[in-house]
C-alpha cells in the first residue's frame, strides 16, 4: 500500500527578521504561542517547539512511519535533528537581540529504539556553559513512559546577526 504526505510552511524570512530584533527567549516563546510561525523544519520533520525557559528548550515529535529507517524504527538522524534543535534553542534562550548561534558539534548516544509504540517523544535541552563566543548544552530524548531514547551534548558558536 502506498502512502503520501504533504506539508506547507511560511516564509522563513519572517522568523529571521524577528530573530534579529528580539531576544532569544521572547523570540522562541512567540513561536509556541502562534505569534510567529514554526520554522519550516517543523513542517518537514514533525519536530515542533513545545516549551522554552531561561536556558532550556523542549521539542516534541510524534513518531510516524515516514520517520522510519529500513528496519522499522525512527531513524537516528531524526533523533539527532530533534536533539540539535533543543540544544541550539536552549542556547538561543540566553542570547540578546541581534545575536545568533550555530552548532559547532553534536554528539548523540542512542539508548533504545523509538517507534510507533514509543508515543510522543520529548527532547529537553539545557545550557551547561555560556560565554561570549561559545556555549555548551546537553539534552535527553524521552518516550511517553519517560524512558531515555537518546542523550546528546553540543557546543555552539555565538555571533552577531548581520
Amino acid at each position: 500500500m502506498s502512502r503520501e504526505r504533504t506539508f506547507t510552511w511560511q516564509d522563513p524570512r519572517e522568523l529571521a527578521q524577528a530573530a534579529a530584533t528580539t531576544d532569544g527567549l521572547e523570540f522562541l516563546t512567540r513561536t509556541t504561542t502562534g505569534e510567529l510561525p514554526h520554522p519550516p523544519l517543523s513542517a518537514s520533520t514533525g519536530i515542533v517547539p513545545a516549551e522554552f525557559g531561561d536556558g532550556w528548550a523542549v521539542f516534541e515529535m510524534q513518531p510516524a512511519e515516514w520517520h522510519f529507517n529500513p528496519i522499522g524504527s525512527v531513524h537516528g538522524g531524526m533523533l539527532a535533528t530533534m536533539a540539535d534543535s533543543a540544544l541550539g534553542c536552549a542556547v538561543q534562550t540566553k542570547l540578546s537581540a541581534g545575536t545568533g548561534y550555530t552548532s559547532l558539534d553534536l554528539t548523540i548516544k542512542f539508548t533504545r529504539k523509538a517507534d510507533l509504540d514509543s508515543g510522543l517523544l520529548r527532547c529537553r535541552g539545557e545550557v551547561t556553559t555560556i560565554g561570549r563566543r561559545t556555549a555548551t548544552a546537553e539534552a535527553r530524548i524521552t518516550d511517553s513512559r519517560d524512558r531515555v531514547i537518546a542523550h546528546a551534548v553540543a557546543s555552539c558558536l555565538i555571533f552577531p546577526i548581520d
